[in-house]
């Protein structure tokens, strides 16, 4: 072979060469590019061992990041037993309240909004809700909303006879909305201009409006509670002198206001008014004594006739306080149950229906129903909330358990509640002896009982 043509063959092999390395090269270059793209780094980074680069990435990446984490994933939860659950608040719900009349359910979420919800859409596929904004600020604890106040009681304050009280967190104290009707038929929700002035020095843990408007209640985690005025005026304060608060309510026949911290009690007080709505003074009224430990929390029937209580000392208590408190005479222990309180929760909250027939406790995120009359333990939703649940209440029907502790409020059919209808409507029936009472209770039987059938929940 000539030396001209040894020289043309090795050219055309070192070309066709240089042509195939240029293609693995390309081709090592596509994969190290989709591995950028996959994992949002350099893939020199990825294969060399090196750690990421923070300022690398591409700025859709980063933005996709930073919403993921300001919008945690909603939990989600079913159960058979779920009525609805209320989603629109897009920050974390610090607590709830049902009207006076029933009508509305008012919730407050440190994403600084106040939603107020229509109670007769709690069945239907939309849940609306009116958006009270707080600005630079954000409500917490609890919150009560009045949608039927006599225009007699807050002429000074509410002309309008529509309001609803929070506690600032930021601001340290409480500011009244009124909520006025729009001519488009809307409503819109207006601060009062000034706010009460600051008279706690630890933080509230919990706040509420007496039903016949008369007066606000404050209660700090010292051992103070506070009686306001609707006018911002501090009537009366009192010192629980139990180490701590932990719980404090007004009862919702709205002559009592009820306290319980570190020791194994529950203190009630009556603030008292005279025949002309001038407040006169608040008195010791009763004390619920038998727990062995601090008490977490209690609360009030619907008449106040009845008062639950549940302990640290692993118990909850069921008290009759239809009592002549003024003579002296102590209220009634009915019944007494125990629970197990899930490890390393918050203390449990707890929630009594209207006639107090059924009892609610929340431990950590479930919550266990039970039966008064026997003390059993009837129906068991774990793992309801994302959360803690932070708070725990009856609709005043009783139709209906509501509970809060991220950004939903879920709502439960009351099959214990139904139950208990069905067991008491039966009872009445062997002793009745005029046939229109009869048919009135078999009526009730009827729809109770039909009732449980829809909900998959009557016994056999």
């Amino acid at each position: 072979m000539e030396l001209s043509q040894m020289s043309e063959l090795m050219g055309l092999s070192v070309l066709l060469g240089l042509l195939a390395l240029m293609a693995t090269a390309a081709v090592a270059r596509g994969w190290l590019r989709a591995g950028e793209e996959r994992s949002g780094r350099p893939a020199c980074q990825k294969a060399n061992g090196f750690p990421p680069d923070k300022s690398s990435g591409s700025k859709k990446q980063k933005q996709y990041q930073r919403i993921r984490k300001e919008k945690p994933q909603q939990h989600n939860f079913t159960h058979r037993l779920l009525a609805a659950a209320l989603k629109s608040h897009s920050g974390n719900i610090s607590c709830m309240d049902f009207s006076s009349n029933g009508k509305y359910l008012a919730t407050c979420a440190d994403d600084r909004t106040i939603r107020i919800w229509s109670t007769k859409d709690f069945l239907q596929r939309e849940h609306r809700s009116m958006r009270a904004n707080v600005e630079l600020d954000h409500a917490t604890l609890d919150l009560e909303h009045r949608a039927s106040l006599s225009s007699e009681s807050v002429t000074c304050l509410l002309p309008v006879s529509r309001a609803f009280i929070v506690w600032l967190a930021n601001g340290d104290t409480l500011r009244v909305f009124k909520m006025t009707k729009r001519e488009d038929g809307g409503y819109t929700f207006t601060a009062t201009p000034e706010d009460f002035p600051k008279k706690h020095k630890a933080p509230v843990i919990d706040i509420g409006i007496a039903n016949t408007g008369k007066f606000i209640m404050t209660a700090s985690s010292d051992t103070t509670v506070l009686i306001w005025s609707l006018k911002g005026q501090v009537l009366s304060t009192i010192n629980t002198n139990q180490m701590n608060n932990t719980h404090a309510a007004v009862s919702p026949c709205g002559r009592f206001v009820a306290s319980c911290g570190f020791t194994p009690d529950v203190k009630v007080w009556e603030v008292c008014f005279g025949k002309k709505g001038e407040f006169q003074e608040v008195v010791r009224a009763f004390e619920l004594k038998g727990h062995s430990a601090a008490v977490h929390s209690f609360a009030f029937s619907n008449d106040s006739r009845r008062m639950a209580s549940v302990s640290k000392d692993g118990t909850w208590k069921l008290w009759d306080t239809d009592v002549e408190y003024k003579k002296k005479q102590d209220p009634y222990l009915l019944k007494t149950g125990r629970f197990e309180e899930a490890a390393g929760a918050a203390p449990c909250r707890l929630a009594l229906s209207p006639n107090a027939q059924v009892l609610a406790l929340a431990s950590g995120s479930s919550i266990h129903l039970y039966n008064t009359r026997r003390g059993e333990k009837e129906e068991c939703f774990e793992r309801v909330h994302g959360e803690c649940i932070a708070n725990l209440s009856f609709d005043i029907t009783g139709r209906f358990l509501a509970s809060c502790g991220d950004r939903a409020v879920r709502l439960f059919h009351n099959t214990p509640g139904h139950r208990a209808m069905v067991e008491e409507m039966q009872g009445h029936l062997k002793r009745a002896c005029n046939e229109s009472t009869r048919q009135r209770l078999q009526q009730q039987l009827t729809q109770a009982q039909e009732t449980l059938k829809s909900l998959g929940a009557l016994k056999k």
